[in-house]
């Protein structure tokens, strides 16, 4: 069972309080670029990205801010780090929310923060890193385990706490995938502020799905978390299927498009990879949830796409096309993938109709 949380907002956007789990990204341009950093947004808000941040290094990063935030539609955080000058601009710029690690940051520049914050209803991510401890805590525990990873977090929400604010979520992140499960785990029996979940560092779209996976996934499955990050390096749209993915395959959130595919085999006498491969690219980006089952063969072909809410089952150069568990019609192998995108289009449009 999950856990409930406070509930924060990050402009419209509510995170925690048993809301929908919550799917974000972030920006690889440069922030002072501001038509390439809403391009670039753009495309995220098309894949399903709900909440955005982007890098604020100075003052004119902290400046575009104002600019970006006009041209897109979902919240924008900005990410800080070492100068609370920078945080404030950004507030003032129109974030929806910041993240910042106060351990790299002047406690009076914290309460600087804070009264922005507080004043114009800004969110504050305090987002810990395995690579950025302080110092006296890397000297307390040894190394960046998940003991110091949650110590560092308790003692920087007390301290905002002190300050009177709560509008606030939380991160553990680390790497190592066993010292982030570990850390979140005991920050949620500590806390009942959201947590953000995110394995950082998590490599290439290969390594980034596989950590990803078994980190948040692991904690998901426990109850634990409210919104999520999966970073891959690279182009950050490569980040929403896989986040969607680890969410529909614990059916916490049914969203997207989940294809059913068989790994072929001997049996299989069409171009199976190929037929995923356009059905991927072409339906990525559908909010609404669909089953699309693509089998190879005859033999758990007709079985597997009998349950999707649509499917092709193929055979010799051809197929047979189900739709809630019943055939439609046989299909030529050209005639599949223009075939399924007409009929996945109706019943999508069906669907947000009703």
């Amino acid at each position: 069972m999950r856990k409930k949380t406070k509930s924060v907002f990050i402009g419209p956007v509510e995170v925690g309080g048993l809301k929908p789990i919550v799917v974000q990204s972030m920006t690889t341009t440069d922030t002072r670029d501001v038509r390439k950093t809403v391009l670039q947004i753009k495309r995220l808000e098309r894949a399903g990205c709900e909440i955005v941040r982007v890098a604020v290094r100075d003052v004119e990063a902290a400046a575009s801010i104002a600019a970006i935030r006009k041209k897109i539609r979902i919240p924008l955080i900005a990410d800080i780090h070492f100068d609370d000058r920078l945080a404030v601009s950004a507030m003032l710029a129109g974030a929806d929310g910041i993240r910042i690690n106060p351990g790299n940051m002047d406690p009076e520049g914290i309460r600087a923060i804070v009264k922005v914050a507080k004043e114009r209803g800004t969110a504050i991510r305090i987002g810990i890193n395995a690579g950025s401890l302080e110092k006296d805590l890397l000297r307390e525990y040894g190394h960046p385990c998940a003991d110091a990873l949650v110590a560092s977090a308790i003692r920087h929400v007390g301290r905002l706490e002190e300050m009177g604010f709560d509008r606030m979520k939380i991160s553990v992140k680390s790497s190592h995938v066993p010292t982030m499960i570990h850390a979140y785990r005991a920050l949620s029996s500590k806390v009942d502020y959201p947590l953000h979940l995110g394995v950082t560092e998590a490599g290439s779209l290969l390594n980034a799905a596989v950590k990803s996976a078994i980190g948040m996934g692991t904690l998901l499955f426990e109850g634990i978390g409210d919104t999520l990050r999966v970073s891959v390096t690279g182009d950050p749209v490569q980040e929403l299927p896989i986040a969607y993915g680890i969410l529909r395959t614990l059916d916490i959130r049914r969203v997207g498009v989940e294809i059913v595919s068989c790994p072929t085999c001997g049996r299989c006498e069409i171009d199976l990879a190929g037929l995923v491969r356009q059905t991927e690219r072409r339906l990525a980006g559908i909010k609404p949830y669909l089953k699309v089952a693509l089998m190879g063969c005859v033999v758990n072909g007709p079985g597997e796409a009998a349950e999707a809410d649509i499917g092709i089952a193929g055979g010799r150069g051809f197929g047979m096309l189900f739709k809630k568990g019943k055939i439609v019609r046989k299909l030529h192998e050209s005639e599949f993938i223009d075939t399924l995108m007409a009929e996945v289009s109706a019943m999508v449009q069906n669907q947000e109709e009703n």
